[in-house]
């Protein structure tokens, strides 16, 4: 129907159509997929919830007299960067923990502080402390640092983040007698609380199950600025099941991404302590979805109902590996704040955040209203089911027990 090259042409001319996800679900009850397929050009989706496999790398600038950080050590507010690369260059993890945390030695553990809350700090234009360390070679003869930074002073600050926005994802409950402490949040004895943490019918890539138009080199809204897909994430793994919709019934894709901290805002990029866990990065991630034919807006128009994950026992089955699934639900029923799983009544709880999914959705759609963002062309497919995709990716590793 039409192309990414046609729909940029709209929105520079300032007549391209957009809709939320949640919009169009509305529009399709009414008008229905073929007629909705002909005048939407593009739909915008969203999602804010913890991605710990996230960080950002620098490149600090050059001392005088010079220093050779790699192979030493540094430390962001004591928090410890990456150093294995060249002279002042470093990643700081989003889950790095201070060297003197106490961790869970004092069960179950704060976390107070890590990598996390070093990006947001930076992004929110504080100061951080950096102490560097150095063996010191004839062309690096410094071999200490302590300095105060700022993120415009930096030479290069970016969010590199290996995986984030998981499509589809377990819905956490606690099988034993007493409670536990997971990166899905604190789980209640005797399944008191189920938590889940997607945005279902706003999540990115539940909105295009097979990855028809997100690919390595899509533009997106990532952390309040602009963001691209650099890869598929790790433990990318289109294998699953999948219902007769085409959307996988468990954790299925990912992707990694990438963007310019400099641009980015604090509110969309926050530090998260979770109590007993350790540290991660809740993320705002937005994806537009450009409307090529009528499959893709099918797939876009999907509703929480159509969308399932599986209930999952973290007390024994996640932690050692045992295959199974207590139930399935889909988000609909989550989103009515309980489930029922053999025969009981259970509480739910969302850790990634629906309302603020639908801000980035909407702000994403603002942008390209007003001609402020253009949509990219992948230069590759990521790899699915339908495309070729022929090796299968494990979650687990057999091999090692």
């Amino acid at each position: 129907m039409r192309t990414i090259k046609e729909i940029n042409a709209k929105i520079k001319k300032g007549d391209c159509v957009v809709v939320t996800a949640e919009e169009v679900i509305e529009l399709v009850r009414e008008k229905g997929v073929k007629k909705v397929a002909q005048e939407v050009d593009v739909v915008t989706t969203g999602t804010f919830g913890p991605m710990c496999s996230s960080g950002a790398y620098f490149n600090i600038g050059h001392s005088k007299p010079r220093i050779k950080i790699g192979g030493g050590t540094c430390t962001l507010n004591d928090i410890p960067a990456y150093t294995g690369f060249a002279a002042v260059d470093i990643y700081m993890g989003a889950t790095a923990i201070a060297d003197d945390d106490p961790r869970n030695k004092i069960y179950p553990g704060e976390f107070a502080y890590g990598g996390a809350h070093v990006i947001h700090d930076l992004v929110a234009g504080k100061s951080v402390k950096l102490d560097a360390t150095a063996y010191g070679t004839d062309c690096y003869p410094r071999k200490k640092l302590s300095t105060h930074v700022h993120l415009k002073d930096l030479n290069e600050a970016v969010l590199f983040n290996i995986r984030n926005s998981y499509q589809n994802y377990n819905v956490a409950v606690n099988l034993s007698d007493k409670p536990i402490y997971t990166y899905m949040g604190m789980l209640k004895p005797h399944m008191g609380n189920a938590n889940y943490c997607s945005a279902g019918q706003l999540s990115p890539l539940l909105k295009d199950p097979h990855y028809k138009t997100i690919g390595i080199g899509s533009k997106i809204f990532l952390g309040g600025g602009i963001g691209y897909v650099a890869w598929q994430g790790t433990q990318h793994n289109p294998m699953v099941p999948r219902k007769a919709n085409g959307i996988p019934q468990a954790p299925a894709g990912t992707i990694a991404v990438i963007g310019d901290l400099k641009q980015m805002k604090p509110e969309w990029l926050v530090g998260v302590s979770m109590l007993g866990y350790g540290v991660t990065l809740t993320v705002g991630i937005g994806v537009p979805i450009p409307v090529l034919n009528e499959d893709v807006l099918k797939y876009a128009a999907a509703k929480d109902d159509e969308i399932y994950a599986q209930v999952i026992d973290y007390s024994e089955a996640y932690p050692q590996v045992i295959p199974g699934s207590l139930a399935e639900v889909n988000y609909a029923q989550l989103k009515t704040g309980k489930i029922t799983v053999k025969g009981k009544e259970i509480p739910t709880g969302n850790i990634s955040s629906y309302p603020r999914a639908r801000e980035i959705a909407g702000q994403l759609k603002s942008w390209i209203k007003k001609g402020d963002f253009f949509l990219t062309e992948p230069v590759a497919p990521l790899p699915d089911v339908e495309s070729g995709y022929t090796f299968k990716l494990l979650k687990e590793n057999p091999s090692i027990s």
